[in-house]
């Protein structure tokens, strides 16, 4: 009798792992800590929980698409420059008359090129993802500074800034929206799909996932070309809220996007991964942001504190990402 009941205790530990809803138990413990600490500084107001979904909305979005890339047991560093670079082609596309559709075309092509290029390299020369992503960072970059002379472009249509940025319907802002509509379809990818499925089995065993006729150098290659597109939307999104490209943007993201999907749950090594995670690891980021900004502290201590609770939550978190 006494094993029966050891068994099912037992059983039942393994059932509610707690380590795998970290991300949400730090979210929900920071959230407290800053509402009870920062209430009679705004933090709670309507407007500073808005500003949190806006600051963090590119980065959600570029991080939903990371997801795959390093379910896939890839990464890609490159997305900062990419943002840069898609918003400055955006911008040029208009100032050159151009209409709006083409210059979401424009940008969209431009993340998705940077990525095809990611994708080959990795793919088909072999290098490793570290080193190509790393290369284009600097690519990329560089190419925004040179195609204006470091200058900004300023965009003025209206429409154009409305949409992808500067807008609100009603007391939502368009970029939750966007942010909505790209984890809704990045979840669904992931978890009811092949190709999803097929992401999650090349990152976890490559060779294995090739015996049973997955095309992995295939889903490689998507998944750069679909973090390549989505770094172009967010270079698009910074351009619309600041109605103007610039070689600037996207500078450090590379590393909040990759904290944020680690920090949701997404093992580094491959083979587990959950966009829904990646999106609170993203708004946790932002909200211990804006929480250090209120409380006054200089950039450098902000960096201290931010780091540590990364730290922290990652190492309290899922057994998955060791191996």
């Amino acid at each position: 009798m006494q094993s029966k009941v050891n068994s099912a205790a037992a059983g039942a530990k393994r059932a509610f792992d707690w380590r795998k809803y970290i991300v949400y138990i730090a979210f929900a413990a920071v959230f407290i800590i800053f509402s009870v600490t920062l209430h009679d500084q705004g933090f709670l107001s309507s407007m500073n929980l808005m500003n949190i979904i806006r600051q963090t909305a590119m980065i959600s979005i570029m991080a939903v698409a990371m997801t795959f890339v390093i379910s896939a047991a890839e990464i890609d560093l490159s997305v900062g420059s990419t943002v840069a670079l898609a918003s400055l082609t955006t911008a040029l596309t208009l100032d050159a008359g151009y209409s709006l559709i083409v210059a979401v075309l424009v940008g969209l092509a431009t993340g998705a090129a940077v990525g095809f290029v990611n994708g080959i390299l990795v793919t088909r020369v072999a290098i490793p993802s570290f080193l190509v992503t790393l290369g284009m960072m600097g690519i990329g970059r560089g190419l925004a500074m040179w195609i204006t002379n470091t200058a900004p472009v300023p965009i003025l249509n209206d429409q154009y800034n409305f949409l992808f940025g500067s807008g609100d319907i009603g007391p939502i802002p368009l970029l939750l929206i966007w942010t909505i509509l790209v984890v809704i379809g990045g979840h669904i990818l992931l978890r009811k799909t092949k190709f999803g499925r097929e992401t999650l089995a090349t990152g976890g065993n490559q060779n294995a996932a090739r015996f049973t006729g997955v095309n992995t150098a295939k889903i490689k290659l998507l998944v750069f070309i679909g973090s390549g597109m989505m770094a172009g939307l967010a270079g698009m999104l910074y351009a619309g809220r600041m109605q103007s490209g610039r070689f600037t943007f996207g500078e450090g993201d590379e590393l909040s996007v990759i904290a944020a999907v680690i920090l949701g749950g997404t093992s580094l090594f491959g083979g587990v991964g959950t966009v829904i995670g990646t999106v609170i690891g993203s708004l946790m980021i932002g909200m211990i942001n804006n929480g250090l900004i209120i409380m006054g502290l200089d950039v450098s201590q902000q960096m201290v504190i931010k780091g540590l609770i990364i730290i922290l939550a990652v190492a309290f978190g899922r057994k998955t990402m060791k191996r």
